[in-house]
């Protein structure tokens, strides 16, 4: 069921690229492990999926230790600064940075383990009170604040759209961001320049692609039993 899920998925991610222009190499299908058993993502691993997403660290902890170096961990999730030294020893990239607070305390943790840690910031480009992230209006001086720190690498940013049931109607928020990507790239060198855009899920990540997603955070439509009816009808 997993593997035919994630065939399916490819499919509409190709789709998604075909559509836009764009390769379907250019988006790194992240795969959300949030509700999986170590069973779920052995499977997952058998479909040649690289990238792992978790929520929390302390539920990607005994995940970590059944799974190892074998996929690249991404936590996806909300991180208070008190986690920042277990997510450090675990995650390839933290996608959700929105206080310097916080980019101060991977630093300092990222420096005891002589790494550098790649991050992105989380941009709040919605405006909804429930989510985490900065408005885009901050993240420029955001990241002229926390530049000053010399093991983190800032890689790009992370949205998360509201929840609607017409995927068309997030589209803006997608947009907003790719936009502010791109003229903050217009101020930095070519070798400096911010590449990914963390966004879409389940619901909406073929809007995204379209938008310029290089990251889609994709749980349910690999777990989920009836995803593969629901796909084949999609065909």
């Amino acid at each position: 069921m997993i593997a035919e899920n994630v065939r399916l998925l490819r499919q509409r991610i190709a789709r998604s690229c075909e559509k836009s222009g764009r390769s379907p190499e250019d988006v790194k299908l992240i795969c959300v492990t949030k509700t999986a058993s170590i069973g779920d993502i052995e499977e997952v691993l058998k479909s040649e999926i690289r990238f792992l997403g978790e929520n929390r660290v302390q539920d990607a902890l005994a995940k970590y230790v059944a799974i190892g170096n074998r996929a690249e961990w991404h936590l996806i999730g909300h991180l208070q600064t008190n986690k920042a030294k277990d997510a450090v020893g675990m995650f390839s990239l933290i996608h959700s940075v929105d206080s310097v607070r916080l980019a101060g305390a991977i630093d300092k943790e990222a420096a005891k383990s002589g790494k550098v840690q790649d991050i992105l910031i989380q941009v709040n480009t919605s405006g909804e009170e429930s989510k985490f992230g900065m408005p885009p209006g901050t993240a420029e001086n955001f990241i002229k604040e926390i530049s000053i720190y010399p093991n983190i690498d800032i890689k790009g940013f992370m949205t998360i759209a509201p929840e609607a049931a017409d995927p068309e109607t997030v589209r803006p928020y997608f947009r907003a961001l790719r936009e502010l990507r791109d003229r903050l790239n217009a101020k930095r060198s070519t070798l400096n320049a911010l590449q990914v855009l963390s966004m879409g899920m389940t619901n909406d990540f073929e809007i995204a692609i379209e938008e310029g997603s290089t990251m889609v955070r994709i749980g349910r439509a690999i777990f989920a039993k009836a995803q593969c009816q629901i796909s084949k009808d999609q065909f």
